[in-house]
Order: C-alpha cells, then structure tokens, then sequence
C-alpha cells in the first residue's frame, strides 16, 4: 500500500471540511453582492443609460474590488421594484415614482410598499418636455385633444408624469386621439413616419431622441404652464426650456421639472455604499462628459427632498462633506 505523505496525513477530513466551508463562504451571495454592482438604468436612448454607463466607469476605477455591469431597463418603476428584490445595488428613479413606491400605490405599478429601498443622492431634475410635429397644429397642451401621443411604456416614470400633467389640464387619456406606451426612440421613430402627432418624454435638457427628432422634421415645443404645476403640486417644479436646446426651439418654453434620485438598497453594507457615494460625487465632471443634463448634480443638492430615508453608508459620506437634507 501506498504510504501518505507527512502534509497528506496533517489535511485530515476536518480540514477539508474547513477549507470547503472557506470556499463557500468565498462564493456566497453576500460575498457576491460585495463585487457585483449593478446600475439599473432606462432605455438607451435617454438620459439614465449613458450617465449609468458613467457611474459604473467611476465605480470600477474608484471602489476596489467591485464589477459593475449596466442594466438597460424601463426606467422608474421598473427599477424601484427590481431593487425590492434584491436584483440591482444601484439605480435611478424620479422623486414622484419613488414617493409612489415608498407608499405602495398600486396604480402607479407598486404592489407593496418599498421597504428595501434607500436613497444614495438627489442627482438632476427631469424636464417634462412635449413635442409636437409642427404639421399636426398642436401648439398647446389643450391642442393634445384628438391626436396621437406617446407617453413613455406602461407605469414608467415618464407615463406617470404623463397622466400627471394631462390630469391637470382637464384631459384624460380617453380625449386623445391615440395613446401610444413606447420608449423614447420609438416614438421618435413613429412621428417621423407621420404616425404620430406629440410625444411627451421626461428626461434631462438635450435627451438624444428629442433632438434626433428637431433634426429630422420641424417641432414644436409645447408649453406646461405654471397653473398646471401649480395643480399637482410637490415634487413637481416650474421650469424653463431654454431657447434653442432644440432645433428650431426660438424662445424659452415653460414646463415642469422633477427631481432625479439615486437609490440603493437597505441591505449592503455601510462602508459598500460608502465607497460607491464618495465615487459618484466626488467625479461629477465625469458624468457631465457623458451627458450635459449631469452638468445639474451638485454635491450641496444631494441630500434635498429625498421621499425615502437615505442609506447609512450615503449619508455618512454627506456627513463629512457637511451636506444636510
């Protein structure tokens, strides 16, 4: 028989049964979560996709040890219900839709209140931005009656935006003509082609679909008067397009504004959220490189009109930086 060598009699079962255990505790889900940073995002052609590819950037240069991976989705909604399920470790979200999830309301595509959800930082407002073909006649919000409008998909951030306003200017989805729920660049693509009259989009200053759209056939942006804004009320702000953001936009055009909010969830560690915080904010000329609407993210702003509580990790991080809510 062969003899064992003096190392192969030393690693007796019990400590392979330790190494085993060494193993699976390497591999385990919280070690995983520890590594694997996944951004949660919207549709490409918006603002969310290319400031999230920007955020995982910074993340794997400035937090050691992390992979992170983008995730192109519905926007809103879609990622306040895939952190509640422990599917995302970072993700945006517009104020309205994360108060909706915070309080559970159905209707806006939330089963149950949000427990598991925490804010990172207040990053740059949305504009509610309107736009008509010039040939369908619309010129304002009343002119929607009768035609065909896309108001972002099903339940998204930007389709509750959309019945927000119509809402408040006395028209229900029945008075129009035809409701589309496509994403930004479809309904770009579908009033090229005449089969659409409006679409309305929230999203940053300079979104790549609307002025796509301005390069392609002649627009019109459609005002949001501040009696509208004034009717919904919180978090919902007056605001200014300014002329010539747009091709062909000749003069300012008011509208109305929501803030954008990075959130995470309750469960990663402190010093995890900490590190992906301190990345974020302490590289903003990064993310305004990748679109101008980041050019609104300020460090002092961070930590303003949060509808959740913010995370440990995050506001440790405002803390020493001495931002407050």
């Amino acid at each position: 028989m062969q003899r064992l060598s003096a190392a192969a009699k030393v690693f007796r079962p019990a400590h392979l049964a330790a190494a085993a255990l060494s193993c699976a505790l390497a591999f385990s889900p919280a070690a995983a979560r520890a590594e694997f940073v996944n951004v949660l995002t919207g549709g490409t052609s918006g603002v969310y996709y290319p400031l999230g590819v920007a955020i995982s950037k910074v993340i794997g240069e400035k937090v050691p040890g992390t992979r992170p991976s983008v995730q192109a989705t519905k926007a809103s909604v879609e990622n306040l219900n895939l952190m509640q399920q422990g599917k995302g470790e970072v993700a945006f979200t517009l104020a309205d839709s994360l108060a909706d999830g915070a309080a559970g309301k159905e209707e806006a595509g939330f089963k149950a209140p949000l427990t598991k959800v925490r804010a990172l930082g207040g990053i740059y407002p949305n504009y509610i931005q309107i736009v008509a073909s010039k040939d369908s006649g619309i010129k304002t919000i009343a002119d929607l009656k009768g035609k065909r409008l896309s108001v972002g998909a099903p339940k998204s951030g930007t389709e509750l935006n959309a019945r927000a306003i119509l809402n408040a200017a006395g028209l229900k989805y029945e008075d129009l003509g035809k409701i589309e729920y496509l994403p930004f660049a479809e309904s770009v693509e579908l009033m090229k082609n005449r089969q659409l009259d409006a679409t309305l989009q929230s999203a940053g200053l300079g979104v790549a679909s609307i002025k796509d759209l301005a390069n392609s056939v002649p627009i019109v942006v459609v005002e949001v008067p501040g009696t509208v804004i004034d009717k919904i009320g919180a978090p919902y702000l007056k605001t200014t397009i300014p002329a010539g953001t747009y091709e062909g936009q000749s003069a300012d055009v008011a509208t109305a504004a929501v803030p954008n909010f990075l959130v995470t969830r309750s469960d990663l560690k402190d010093d995890e959220v900490y590190a992906i915080t301190k990345a974020i904010y302490e590289n903003l000329p990064e993310l305004a490189a990748a679109h101008s609407a980041a050019k609104s993210i300020t460090l002092a702003n961070a930590m303003k009109g949060s509808p959740v509580a913010f995370h440990p990790g995050a506001e440790k991080f405002f803390k020493e930086k001495g931002v407050t809510p």
